[in-house]
């Protein structure tokens, strides 16, 4: 009974995880009436170093059969072969005039560089809707014209797209799951949209983010999260506070890869993960935010496994070994089901406690970064500003959204 008792908070995280945990919704794989005059999308792909990836992005874009369509590429001072790429497949004949090749400019103060990168971008394009997409994801056939049905059907003003994620090593399927059960955990219920009341809770997925032209006009475009790492989450808040209606679908069509090696994981995950604990908590909350979150996960993933390592070399009572045994159980079941629901095999979640281990080691990392960031040979110092959560809104002050009402927000500062 004692074993039992001990163990409850972590049956409780599992029946949280069942019963509280939804996925976003399938985008709709049925196509609607085609219409005579369909909207005009942009598609907008930053692009850093991406040589490795920019190809099958590419040519998952050209195949789209989305007609009215044109891709921007933006290249963002690239210190490897992504520029010359582009320019070779924009010369071949299966892509027939659909790719435009932007040269970025330089890096100015103030400004972080996927969202100066976007910012680009969005101001050469012609659409009436603007998609910015990764160079490391792959679209389906279909996809485009199912996620603009899909934003007009909901009389959305922007839709994000979760996809699924291609993992080629070890390392990925191992720390993956990991990462997506966290923010899966901070943002269970996603498939509604959020009123402006629960801007705290919104997020976005910035590998596929799709706008209408005025509201993301209206937002005042990247320029209103030049200085974010976290951008795309900054710009779910900034939505949801603001009146507009952001509503969050998954795919399979849609696929990532986001990293590729062990080393490629941690400095990725380790710009993000401190930051973004910070801009989804209350103000408040700030001064012990960091260690709270390490102290839990310590307890939660590597407390168990050390005690039961302990009991069975003898170092510890039977009391100990046996709730070592039960909690570890747990953990194995917990995370073999997040590693199966990601499409890693649920064996993963007998290493648990390594991933757990490896997480805690990034986490301190993002951590001691603090302001300081680096990412694809670039540094950056961020302003603590950007560490800290929105202020809270004054009544009136928001932009109001393009409602079925009809009314237009007022254009933003600074737009694209």
């Amino acid at each position: 009974m004692t074993v039992a008792l001990l163990s409850l908070p972590w049956v409780a995280l599992i029946l949280f995880a069942v019963l509280r945990i939804r996925l976003p919704p399938e985008l709709s794989e049925t196509e609607g009436e085609d219409s005579a005059s369909p909207p005009q999308v942009s598609i907008i792909v930053p692009a850093r170093n991406e040589e490795e990836n920019i190809q099958a992005c590419l040519t998952s874009l050209v195949a789209s059969t989305y007609p009215a369509k044109e891709i921007i590429v933006v290249d963002d001072e690239s210190q490897d072969r992504t520029a010359e790429k582009v320019r070779k497949l924009a010369s071949e004949a299966d892509f027939p005039g659909q790719v435009r090749l932007l040269r970025g400019r330089p890096l100015p103060p103030g400004w972080l560089g996927k969202p100066w990168a976007c910012q680009q971008g969005a101001r050469q394009a012609r659409g009436d809707l603007l998609l910015f997409t990764d160079a490391d994801t792959v679209h389906g056939r279909h996809l485009l014209a199912r996620a603009v049905q899909e934003l007009r059907r909901e009389e959305a003003h922007a839709l994000t797209l979760v996809g699924r994620q291609i993992m080629g090593t070890f390392w990925e399927r191992l720390l993956q799951p990991q990462f997506f059960a966290l923010l899966a955990f901070r943002f269970p219920r996603t498939e509604r949209a959020k009123p402006p009341r629960a801007w705290r809770h919104a997020i976005a997925n910035g590998q596929y983010l799709l706008f209408t032209r005025e509201t993301y006009e209206a937002l005042g475009g990247h320029r209103a999260v030049k200085e974010e790492v976290v951008e795309d989450m900054r710009m779910a808040q900034l939505l949801v506070r603001g009146g507009w209606r952001l509503v969050v679908r998954r795919s399979e069509a849609f696929a990532t890869r986001m990293y590729r090696s062990l080393s490629g994981l941690v400095d990725g995950w380790s710009k993000n993960l401190a930051t973004a604990a910070l801009q989804t908590t209350p103000a408040w909350f700030h001064p012990v935010a960091l260690p709270f979150f390490f102290l839990v996960g310590v307890v939660l993933w590597l407390l168990p496994p050390v005690t039961l390592a302990a009991g069975l070399l003898g170092d510890a009572g039977s009391l100990a070994l046996s709730w070592g045994a039960v909690t570890t159980g747990l953990g194995v079941l917990f995370w073999g089901s997040a590693s199966w629901v990601m499409g890693a095999s649920p064996l993963y979640g007998l290493f648990y406690p390594l991933a757990s281990l490896m997480l805690a080691f990034i986490y301190v990392r993002s951590w001691l970064w603090g302001g300081g960031v680096r990412w694809k040979g670039r540094g950056y110092q961020l302003p603590e500003a950007v560490r800290r959560n929105l202020e809270e809104p004054q009544e009136g002050t928001g932009p109001g959204p393009v409602g079925k009402s009809g009314s237009s927000p007022s254009p933003g500062k600074g737009g694209p």
